[in-house]
């Protein structure tokens, strides 16, 4: 990247590295049932924020049921402990009853909040998701194991907030946190629970490649990795190819950026087959998979490169996407793509112009070492176009500039189709992880194309203004397909605090808006226009 309890089978198949085992059975009372680390479950229930002056709790139903359970002591307590609760705060509550030794109450806002067209979201699933998120995280504090989830109106967006705020990568720490289990309060929405766990889950799987150590988490692990995942799905094929397959597939440009490492490249090809139809246009998912980024002979200051062991968060989550589309048995086909290896300084590296050859023929003229993601992703485009895609959609951590112009707020998308716009946009209202359409204009194509050595060139020759579109123009020059999307994630690869249901580190962004997009377009019967 160029700087400036009771599952379904599904579900299981995604789960998480670390176990999780808990039974989740009710416990006896117990007169220390309260204190920490007690037998028993914890219980996340909702409050809206109250629209009226006589201080009553809004309660949801089953904070409702709940109440009734233990003869308004709920209600009596939450009108004792100060002012209503504010949207994404919680209230814990120990001993109300002998199945639940504590109970945290979350401020979910206001009651029927729905799509915020200047925010691009839908703030009611986002104040779920924010809200359990927070009262999860409470009760594993408390070292309880299991915790059962009010799902609040909406028990897809409380699945995805339990799941996603309670992953934390710790897989080499010898003093981890308690795993806790969520499960669903009562049984009304299992459905739309089960399938906010996979949501959640596909991220998760994303995240956890992500954080990886670079050493952990080579081209060959990561390859490993996913078709370890997917082993189970008799509609998945995996292929692992080697550096010969990438040699006679004639890939300079990707090979050129590989030749730096002493690990070998490997290019990760996956076919789900979901239709009923194999036949049918598939979509094609490609992702960058550089898995270290020392900028190469352009190399990165020395300060945050660690941070570069997630620049293949665009093959994270594409194939995280692909494994959770397995696990929902959605009905379309796709194929993945991710050409993965390391940008390293070496006696074999790429030197600031040199000229190398993409799949398609054209000449690159490498003006910037650190500008290698393009590369790979030139002959990945290039490859797509054997499959005769009803739409191409790549996603990478391109480009420093994509951070400098939105930040974390949303992934940039460049395409050249309205269809394939709208589907993304509307995808991401769901989901909350949000996408913003970016230019594609002429403008940025000349600034490549005029190029001394070669037919284009991988950085701007206006170098850093413009610097995320100019790398899609690059882009745009190995694709000759109606339907395409260059997804630059570089600004929503890690979190801070932006995401309040994501813990600090890397994010796995926007996986959930790529399975939901699938999810959409296996549903869109019209033909792209």
């Amino acid at each position: 990247m160029l700087l400036p309890c009771v599952r379904s089978v599904a579900a299981r198949r995604l789960a998480r590295d670390v176990p999780r085992a808990c039974s989740c059975s009710a416990q006896g009372p117990s007169p220390r049932g309260y204190r920490r680390g007690a037998a028993g479950k914890g219980l996340v229930l909702g409050v809206y924020s109250n629209e009226k002056d006589d201080g009553a709790a809004q309660l949801t139903s089953a904070g409702d049921a709940f109440d009734r359970l233990v003869s308004g002591k709920l209600r009596a307590l939450l009108s004792l402990c100060g002012p209503p609760l504010k949207k994404g705060k919680t209230r814990i509550f120990h001993g109300l009853h002998q199945d639940f030794p504590s109970v945290a109450v979350v401020g979910l806002g206001k009651k029927n909040a729905g799509i915020n067209e200047q925010e691009n979201w839908n703030e009611g699933k986002e104040n779920i998701r924010t809200a359990v998120a927070v009262g999860c995280r409470q009760i594993q504090d408390l070292e309880i194991p299991c915790v059962e989830v009010d799902p609040c109106g909406d028990a897809q967006a409380a699945a995805e907030g339990a799941v996603l705020g309670l992953h934390e990568y710790n897989e080499l720490k010898q003093k981890k946190k308690p795993v806790v289990t969520p499960q669903l309060h009562g049984s009304a929405e299992s459905e739309a629970w089960q399938k906010g766990v996979i949501y959640a889950e596909g991220q998760n799987l994303a995240r956890y490649l992500m954080e990886a150590p670079a050493n952990y988490i080579t081209p060959i692990k990561f390859a490993e990795h996913i078709e370890q995942k997917l082993r189970s799905f008799s509609n998945v094929k995996v292929h692992i190819r080697q550096e010969s397959w990438i040699t006679t597939q004639e890939m300079g440009a990707f090979l050129s950026v590989a030749k730096g490492s002493a690990e070998p490249p490997i290019f990760l090809e996956i076919h789900y087959l979901g239709s009923a139809n194999t036949d049918d246009s598939p979509l094609v998912f490609v992702g960058k998979g550089v898995t270290f980024d020392s900028g190469g002979i352009s190399l990165k200051p020395s300060s945050g490169m660690d941070a570069m062991r997630a620049d293949m968060g665009g093959a994270a989550t594409v194939c995280s996407a692909i494994v959770t589309a397995a696990a929902l048995n959605l009905p379309l086909n796709i194929i993945g793509l991710a050409p993965l290896c390391e940008n390293m300084p070496s006696g074999k590296a790429n030197k600031p112009g040199d000229v190398v050859r993409a799949k398609n023929g054209k000449t690159i003229q490498v003006d910037n070492t650190d500008a290698e993601g393009r590369l790979l992703l030139a002959d990945a485009l290039c490859y797509a176009h054997n499959f005769k895609a009803r739409a191409i959609v790549n996603a990478a951590t391109l480009t420093g500039a994509m951070d400098v112009a939105l930040g974390s707020a949303a992934t940039g998308v460049f395409t050249n189709s309205s269809w394939l716009w709208t589907h993304l946009y509307e995808a991401s209202i769901l989901t909350g992880d949000r996408v913003w359409r970016m230019p594609l204009f002429e403008h940025y194509t000349k600034q490549v194309t005029d190029c001394p050595l070669a037919d284009v060139s991988n950085i701007g020759k206006y170098s850093r203004a413009g610097g995320a579109c100019t790398a899609a123009a690059f882009l745009k020059e190995f694709v000759t397909a109606s339907h395409w999307a260059h997804l630059d994630i570089a600004g929503v690869m890690s979190n801070k605090d932006e995401v309040p249901y994501l813990r600090k580190g890397m994010a796995g962004r926007p996986t959930r808006t790529l399975i939901e997009f699938a999810a959409r377009l296996s549903k869109d019967s019209h033909n792209a226009k």
